[in-house]
């Protein structure tokens, strides 16, 4: 198990950018692949971006690709999405993810098991 606390939400414009933050706890940092997710009120969580153990391989949704940029720092036990030119449908609780038992980034929420509370972004038009 590992505990996973995302921080760095908040309320902004349309066009402005905004960085998101896990931190995680628990286990070997470097061993895990990461992603991240969303769900807007009303509608279903979605997959946003995930990202290798290693941080070599990233993989993104259709919606932010060239927008949201995903990193992790292993020494630093965190991981990180940078969202630029920000739109309203974007607003949404973010979660980032673990998937314990694997090194290899995955889009499928199905297969992390372990979740954060949830951190709120919110963006206006």
């Amino acid at each position: 198990q590992v505990q996973l606390v995302e921080s760095g939400g908040g309320l902004v414009q349309a066009g402005d950018s905004l960085r998101v933050s896990c931190a995680a706890s628990g286990r070997t940092f470097s061993q895990y692949a990461l992603g991240w997710f969303r769900q807007a009120p009303g509608k279903e969580r979605e997959f946003v971006a995930a990202i290798s153990a290693s941080g070599s391989r990233t993989y993104y949704a259709a919606s932010v690709k060239g927008r949201f940029t995903i990193s992790r720092d292993n020494s630093q036990n965190s991981m990180y999405l940078q969202m630029n030119s920000l739109k309203p449908e974007d607003t949404a609780v973010y979660y980032c993810a673990a998937d314990l038992w694997s090194r290899l980034a995955t889009t499928t929420a199905a297969k992390y098991d372990n979740w954060g509370q949830g951190t709120q972004v919110t963006v206006s038009s």
